[in-house]
């Protein structure tokens, strides 16, 4: 029996892999791979866009100090009020403005108010820390504090009696406010009960001033929603600006142009001039002057004052016109009867008292 050796088996590993391997177990054993930080999302910076503004809301118009002077206004000039032209305007009265370093005037006017349920609180001066300063005037629900001063033609001194709305149309105090049933139909009588002293002082406080302080009602018509002075108010101001006999110092206080019928009319027929103003205003041929009687109760069918005709003014008998403008009968002289001849008298017989008319008998 033979028996058979097995020899172990033998790998013949070419020597160049046997390096190749070694070198890459010592670099795999010596390499620690170091794990990799955790990644932070950065986002891109961001370009700042502002936020859209706000909706407008109303602003309400300044009614605070606009003017400061360092002299009292002058006294307020007595004046007609011209007749109500027609349904839905209301009544501003003037005032004096401060301009180009003096006072001027601003004549009152009949105004369309911006919209119905409004009423004008008129603008006044007061006396405040060593100054005169003007508070302008606004349109409101109520009629606020202007100062205690008297206007007339409804506003006197406190609230306003001239007027009121009813519904969509105003109605006009008649007792207080030149208006023509003609032109205006809304119209009512309410006696005014004035309690303020009436004089012409035109600013509150100070030396002279009106005392007078805002009462509760005032004070809360105050902080209710205003309008400003309407586009047409503002260009009145501005003509009385522009108009040299309006300024203090050249009218001595009493204004030929005290008040008009419209807005910016200064030299429409109807205006109206003051109490002693040295000249007439300019008006159209055939309107009436300046301080006649006016037809408060609208007896007039053509609106208005009536013709200078009827209304002549009180010297007119003193200072007749010339003979050629005279009026047919006017100064004419009394009307001539029929002679009689003579009767025969005896020459002793006494003579006859009756005295004839001078001239009647030549």
């Amino acid at each position: 029996m033979s028996t058979s050796q097995k020899s172990p088996i033998r790998t013949h590993v070419p020597a160049t892999g046997v390096a190749l391997a070694l070198s890459a177990a010592a670099l795999l054993g010596g390499c620690v791979v170091a794990t990799p930080p955790p990644r932070v999302y950065a986002p891109p910076p961001r370009v700042y866009e502002a936020p859209p503004p706000p909706p407008p809301t109303y602003a309400q118009p300044a009614v605070d100090v606009e003017v400061r002077a360092t002299d009292a206004p002058p006294p307020l000039p007595d004046y007609e009020q011209p007749p109500c032209p027609e349904d839905g305007y209301l009544w501003t009265p003037g005032y004096w403005a401060w301009a180009g370093g003096g006072y001027y005037w601003v004549p009152g006017t009949w105004v369309q108010p911006p919209r119905v349920g409004v009423l004008w609180t008129p603008g006044y001066w007061g006396f405040v820390g060593g100054a005169y300063v003007f508070h302008a005037g606004y349109w409101g629900p109520h009629v606020g504090f202007y100062g205690g001063v008297n206007y007339g033609f409804g506003y006197v001194g406190t609230g306003f009696v001239g007027g009121r709305w009813a519904g969509n149309s105003f109605a006009y105090n008649r007792t207080v406010n030149n208006v023509n049933v003609t032109n205006v139909h809304n119209t009512y009588n309410e006696t005014v009960i004035n309690n303020v002293t009436i004089n012409k002082v035109s600013y509150n406080g100070g030396a002279g001033g009106v005392a007078a302080a805002p009462s509760p009602q005032e004070r809360a018509a105050a902080q209710e929603t205003h309008v400003a002075a309407t586009s047409m108010q503002r260009q009145h101001v501005q003509e009385a600006v522009r108009n040299p006999t309006l300024a203090a110092r050249s009218n001595g206080g009493h204004p030929a142009i005290a008040a008009t019928p419209r807005p910016a009319a200064f030299n429409a027929p109807g205006v109206v001039g003051a109490h002693g103003a040295a000249a007439p205003p300019p008006r159209a041929p055939g309107s009436p002057a300046s301080g006649a009687p006016h037809a408060n109760n609208g007896g007039y069918p053509g609106g208005g004052a009536q013709p200078n005709v009827s209304h002549a003014p009180p010297n007119a008998a003193m200072h007749p016109q010339a003979a050629g403008a005279r009026p047919p009968g006017a100064n004419a002289p009394p009307p001539k009867t029929k002679a009689q001849p003579p009767k025969q008298q005896h020459p002793n017989a006494p003579k006859n008292e009756k005295h004839e008319p001078e001239g009647r008998n030549q």
